[in-house]
């Protein structure tokens, strides 16, 4: 048998490309009936049952940790480090709207059609072909359904995951949309702050010159806005949300604003952590310039989300073996940055990496979100050559 990466590679593909297409419609007939469920984050739970029940049916040993993964493992695999392969269960939708998916000539569309019924379609294929063709690796393959992967779940479902089941892994993959090319190298890091500016507050008109927690927000809103941006490595800073006051004629007696700043270089986020301080002492100091502490502002910044950046060595396993597939199925190899449950191992020194499932999509994050079957199950026979040549065939 060969054992360089390439060659396994391009063995896997033509073994297992005509499996992958003879459950093109079962993948499509998943992936639909899996957005078609509500999962919005921390309330994935249906979703998980239906992920749990489909792989229990394949006869993996499944069960749900306390977080609400779903993680399906060979009981008959040995104790080697494993590969583990995660797509999250979670989408950006509330749970209160209308989740049908329509059909319009080949393209499917609704909410979570792509991102991420597509990666947890595409990751019960993978694992019902490996078994229903009695593949063995060297190192066994845990499957995983994450929860909390988007928005303010901060990865919780990844980072449960790979301190208990992946603790030892060898190497990583997350399945997240769709896709045929795209390798995710780059994990880009997120850091999330909600800042509080508390006053004494009081009447618009008979304590006008009580300092206002809304103006130093705003103040502080655009110095950020204002502030100078790396291009290398591609830094981002967004005030996303902000708060405050209960009346029109009342000055607020508090304002909160939430803040966000992404780089694939945790010493960038330090950065922009110290900044937003040094900005916001200097906007309290211009609002009340002349107050003291206890009759004037005070602020309280809190960390509400911290996703790790990374990055994979270019010559690790997953690398080599995803480029390989990928020019295999005569594709360019695009590499990319982007947060993803891949963010937690990195973090922990595992080679991680996160491809898309097949097919093609967009407007993602939307309700019109959008999904073909552009040879659909050619990308996920990549992902599958990709992560049996990292476990290794026995």
């Amino acid at each position: 048998m060969p054992q360089d990466v390439a060659s396994v590679v391009t063995m896997l593909i033509a073994r297992f490309r005509d499996a992958i297409e003879r459950e093109d419609a079962r993948t499509m007939a998943h992936q639909v009936q899996l957005a078609e469920i509500p999962s919005p984050t921390a309330r994935e739970h249906r979703r998980a049952a239906w992920v749990a029940a489909a792989f229990a049916q394949l006869g993996f040993h499944t069960r749900r940790d306390e977080v609400g993964n779903v993680v399906a493992s060979d009981p008959a695999a040995s104790d080697a480090p494993p590969v583990v392969v995660c797509a999250h269960l979670d989408t950006v939708f509330p749970d209160d709207i209308s989740h049908r998916v329509e059909t319009r000539g080949d393209r499917y569309i609704g909410p979570g059609i792509g991102d991420n019924a597509r990666g947890l379609a595409g990751m019960l294929t993978i694992a019902r072909v490996l078994r229903a063709h009695g593949v063995r690796t060297r190192h066994p393959i845990i499957f995983a359904a994450t929860v909390g992967e988007e928005g303010e779940g901060d990865l919780r479902g990844a980072r449960l995951l790979f301190a208990r089941d992946g603790a030892n892994a060898l190497a990583a993959f997350a399945l997240d949309g769709a896709g045929d090319d795209r390798i995710v190298t780059h994990a880009v890091g997120t850091r999330r702050f909600r800042v509080t500016i508390s006053g004494p507050g009081g009447h618009s008109w008979a304590a006008s010159q009580t300092p206002n927690p809304l103006h130093a927000a705003a103040d502080l809103t655009s110095e950020l806005a204002r502030l100078p941006l790396r291009n290398t490595p591609r830094t981002t800073i967004a005030v996303t949300r902000m708060q405050g006051g209960d009346a029109v004629n009342a000055i607020p007696a508090s304002a909160t604003l939430d803040v966000e700043f992404r780089s694939p270089q945790g010493a960038v986020l330090e950065e922009g952590e110290r900044a937003l301080a040094r900005l916001l002492s200097a906007a309290l100091e211009r609002e009340a310039p002349e107050w003291t502490p206890a009759g004037g502002l005070s602020a309280i910044t809190a960390i509400t989300s911290d996703r790790p950046a990374g990055v994979v060595p270019e010559d690790a396993t997953p690398v080599r073996a995803a480029i390989a597939a990928t020019r295999a199925i005569d594709r360019i190899p695009e590499f990319a940055i982007a947060s993803t449950d891949a963010n937690i191992p990195l973090s922990l020194g595992v080679p991680a990496i996160a491809l898309g499932a097949g097919g093609t999509g967009g407007d993602t994050h939307t309700t019109a979100e959008w999904f073909e079957n552009r040879e659909g199950a050619l990308g996920l026979t990549r992902a599958l050559a990709a992560i049996v040549a990292t476990a290794g065939l026995a």
